[in-house]
């Protein structure tokens, strides 16, 4: 059986797919952890210590030794999302009161959705695509998108707009163990290839559990606004992508467009920040639905749009694409 070349087949499959079991079990079976205890109970509840474990690795994987074009196009395109997720923020503070939206088409949506949505770019999806329609350069300028992976950047988009208050210990228990493993993959390469081997592995773990805090109704109340959240997400953040990519970067828009997604592993992040912060707790199962419905809108269309846009600046598909050297395995 193929069961892991169909999961790939679909987008973001490999976080989608776990994430879809778990929450069945939490729709028909909520009682399933605490009745079977023990490790299944663990599989079912560990969201927070998977994704501890998940974010070390990823840290572990991050080689800052690039050549200076990787460097600027990377840096251009992190700056950028950040910016732009940090102001869609503090826009959206302004209109949608601290609970969400609890009614009509946008029910369900929150500020937390909309950082968690904004600032994480999926870095697999954004290699494989210009691996096709860009440079060497350009492909492997996914190198520092993985700063973006975590709670940390959300935090502190969501410090900076006033929407949350977080104490200096939250900062950083949160980005302490990306740090160590950030510390210990570049001191030894071979340390950085043993827990980098783990990062794929362990994203259908924390799937399963996140999605055992999701109950299916929600997402059927909130699916329009996910869909919604999704297409605003690639017009938000893709357009400023493409003009810091064109007027920053050195390119031509293709890189910004690429890069206009939403991360698989943002899906984690209102569950970790509701643990930090009791107050956002009401609005985490809503807000991990919408920004999974956003992952997934957004790892369809992208990608399309993408090409159509390559091909309008004159850049057809590699016939086999370069590969390109990838320190460890990228977040989806």
């Amino acid at each position: 059986m193929k069961i892991l070349k169909v999961i790939d087949r679909i987008p973001g499959g490999l976080m989608l797919v776990p994430l879809l079991l778990g929450a069945l079990c939490k729709t028909f079976s909520p009682g399933a952890g605490s009745y079977l205890g023990s490790f299944t109970n663990g599989l079912i509840t560990g969201t927070v210590p998977i994704l501890a474990v998940w974010f070390f690795c990823m840290g572990a994987t991050i080689d800052l030794r690039a050549t200076g074009v990787v460097l600027r196009k990377s840096g251009t395109l992190l700056v950028t999302k950040i910016i732009v997720a940090w102001v869609a923020t503090m826009v959206a503070a302004r209109f949608i009161p601290d609970g969400g939206i609890t009614s009509g088409l946008f029910a369900g949506l929150s500020v937390l959705a909309i950082t968690a949505s904004m600032d994480m770019t999926n870095g697999g999806l954004y290699a494989a695509v210009m691996q096709q329609y860009g440079t060497r350069e350009e492909a492997g300028a996914f190198v520092l998108m993985s700063v973006e992976s975590g709670p940390l950047v959300s935090m502190l988009i969501l410090g900076a707009s006033g929407v949350a208050v977080f104490e200096p210990r939250l900062f950083v228990g949160a980005v302490l163990p990306f740090l160590i493993g950030f510390a210990l993959g570049n001191l030894d390469r071979d340390l950085r290839e043993l827990f980098g081997r783990c990062v794929h592995p362990l994203i259908p773990f924390f799937g399963f559990a996140l999605g055992n805090g999701i109950d299916l109704k929600v997402i059927a109340q909130s699916g329009l606004a996910g869909v919604l959240l999704g297409l605003g997400v690639i017009v938000v953040t893709g357009i400023p992508l493409m003009l810091a990519d064109r007027f920053i970067g050195g390119g031509n828009g293709t890189a910004g467009l690429a890069a206009s997604s939403t991360a698989g592993a943002a899906i984690a992040n209102p569950t970790l920040i509701g643990e930090m912060i009791p107050s956002f707790k009401p609005v985490v199962p809503a807000a991990t639905a919408l920004v999974a419905t956003a992952c997934l809108v957004t790892a369809i269309l992208v990608p399309i749009l993408t090409a159509l846009w390559a091909k309008r600046m004159g850049r057809v598909p590699a016939p086999q694409a370069e590969a390109v050297h990838r320190p460890g395995v990228e977040p989806i």
